[in-house]
């Protein structure tokens, strides 16, 4: 896990940039600059701690920096017989790019971002994983191309900062994060998931590499059953590869509980767990729950207890963080949480993402229940079902009504809802091709996972887990979001993974690792006192900031603006007072200061 930068450019500043990655890697950084072209790389060292897989790594005119781990990269050397000369992920991927030209990506099992300079070709070769684990930032104009892991590497080595990316600012508003291409930088873009780049001749050009496949519906529920149970075996396994130790977040919940369980009964060893927890406010506190578990699996358990102060001495820190506005709250335990773990000295942890999305765990798609007999629904109300799935996915409620009076129709999209039917419908629903085989149009279950991979989980929750735990040099590992076991479970058919109860499947699966009050209780996200705590500490200047930058910006409706911090005092809306109070944060920092 790694920090990358390059530019095909001089630049006096790019020492200063790289600093900005520093975290991503602090083991060892290096710069190589070739016919006035710079690459930077910062290493965190998990796979081969030797010296000889530092990187900018070079072979036969062809430089990598990489960010990331490439699991099967053992498999990939004997499979296709390759010659290497270290025993890093890394030089795989040259080797691969060598054999295959760039025809090689889905033979990567892992997270990654990374670039290849040919330099016979002075060709830029760059990709990313299936579902955005990792970062890849980029800005490409009058033919000056910069890529990194940070959006601050690439401001320092740009002469003006870009203005405020609008469409940026219209996601976020709706979905507490921006998602697709758009930062919220005019200019600075993301490589969006699943996606490779090159850029050759002063032309760049973008290509899926990825594509889920819904062929070969398994109707079986039990060989449903002994396949996942498997795969998620086999997808623990994989992700304690390295020469490091591993340990396990560790919430209370199934996810975290079953990955915990499976790491310890593979290694047949006591692991380090990990948990977070409040000494007020006990109604979000999880430790309890988590303890159950550690008992169970008999782990070497680190409960941590935060309190007001905590929270707030982390909460600016989280912000920098994330670069941009992220309207997840959860990022300032997390800080917390992985600075800590970082501290004792453990560079990578398993986590439980990916688990919700694949085996159906949000209790928003209980809403699709009414609508499931969908060969009647979907042929005689198509366009009706659709915006049903996007008011159902997108919390189209009152709540959502205030955020689109909130925002002033004349500097921005139309309204909310508009902003989302035209992306959903004209952009996302017209990449059905995105799915071999059946498409997923005639399958809502299928589009439920789909939506939340694409948005929710790759722009919001792993791009918050990525960076704040980069933050503390730590990588995280996700088994439940191996391409192998999610493209298994979208081959499954719809009724058996809907079953009787949210993670029909995944439960039966865990019963048998463990506890039954762990796998029956009521599912609750990874939430804290963020609003009783904000309002404690800052009161009415978290009113007064956003006013201030609205005066700046005339973004908002002021009126309603003041409605929602009055509700948030109530504990209503209080995810949409957050949201604009880190947004007015960001861009008092970036602009006005």
């Amino acid at each position: 896990m790694c920090g990358i930068l390059g530019c095909n450019f001089n630049s006096v500043n790019f020492a200063e940039a790289l600093k900005y990655i520093e975290n991503r890697g602090p083991d060892f950084q290096d710069i190589k600059v070739i016919e006035n072209k710079s690459f930077g790389h910062t290493r965190l060292s998990i796979i081969d701690l030797d010296s000889e897989a530092n990187q900018p790594m070079v072979f036969d005119d062809i430089l990598l920096v990489f960010n990331g781990e490439i699991y099967n990269y053992k498999e990939i050397i004997k499979d296709e017989k390759i010659e290497v000369k270290t025993a890093s992920d890394s030089e795989v991927i040259i080797r691969l790019y060598q054999k295959y030209g760039d025809d090689f990506l889905n033979k990567l099992n892992g997270m990654f971002s990374f670039c290849i300079y040919d330099m016979k070709k002075d060709r830029y070769f760059c990709a990313r994983d299936r579902y955005g684990k990792k970062p890849f930032f980029y800005y490409f104009k009058d033919n000056k191309f910069i890529f990194s892991s940070s959006i601050k590497s690439i401001l320092k080595l740009l002469p003006k900062k870009p203005n405020l990316n609008k469409v940026a600012l219209s996601k976020y508003l709706q979905y507490f994060t921006s998602y697709g291409e758009d930062t919220f930088y005019q200019d600075i873009k993301k490589l969006e998931a699943a996606t490779y780049m090159v850029f050759e001749n002063k032309n760049l050009t973008t290509k899926r590499f990825y594509k889920i496949n819904t062929y070969k519906k398994i109707k079986d529920e039990n060989r449903a059953l002994i396949d996942i149970e498997e795969l998620l075996f086999k997808s623990v396994e994989t992700r304690l590869v390295g020469d490091v130790e591993v340990a396990s977040l560790l919430s209370g919940g199934i996810d975290s509980s079953l990955i915990s369980a499976l790491y310890t009964k593979i290694s047949n060893k006591k692991i380090n767990t990990y948990s977070i927890g409040y000494d007020e406010y006990k109604n979000y506190c999880e430790l309890d729950y988590a303890q159950i578990t550690a008992q169970h699996i008999n782990s070497n358990h680190n409960p941590v207890v935060i309190g007001k102060n905590d929270f707030i001495e982390y909460f600016e820190d989280s912000l920098e963080a994330l670069e941009e506005p992220h309207g997840d709250s959860a990022a300032i335990p997390l800080n917390i949480l992985t600075r800590k773990i970082h501290n004792d000295g453990i560079k990578t942890v398993l986590s439980g993402e990916g688990s919700d999305e694949i085996f159906l765990g949000y209790d928003n798609y209980a809403k699709f229940l009414k609508y499931y007999e969908f060969e009647k629904t979907l042929s005689a109300h198509q366009n009706d079902f659709l915006d049903d799935i996007i008011g159902a996915l997108q919390n189209n409620t009152k709540e959502s009504e205030y955020l689109r009076r909130i925002v002033k129709k004349q500097t921005l999209y139309n309204s909310f809802g508009e902003i989302y039917t035209d992306i959903q419908k004209k952009r996302l629903f017209k990449r059905v091709p995105s799915f071999k085989g059946e498409k997923p149009k005639n399958d809502p279950v299928d589009w439920m996972s789909y939506i939340d991979l694409k948005i929710w989980l790759g722009d919001g929750l792993l791009s918050k887990v990525d960076r704040i735990s980069m933050r503390n040099s730590l990588e995280v590992r996700t088994p439940f979001l191996d391409y192998n076991l999610v493209n298994y479970m979208f081959s499954v058919q719809s009724s058996i993974k809907v079953g009787d109860t949210n993670k029909y499947l995944l439960k039966k699966v865990a019963s048998k690792y463990i506890p039954n009050e762990i796998i029956n209780r009521t599912k609750k996200g990874f939430n804290s006192p963020f609003n009783e705590w904000l309002q404690q500490e800052y009161k009415d200047d978290i009113l007064n900031t956003i006013l201030k930058v609205n005066n700046e910006t005339n973004l908002f409706n002021e009126s309603y603006v003041k409605h929602i911090y009055e509700l948030a005092k109530s504990r209503k809306f209080k995810q949409h007072l957050y949201s604009l109070y880190v947004f007015a944060k960001w861009y008092e920092k970036e602009y006005m200061n």
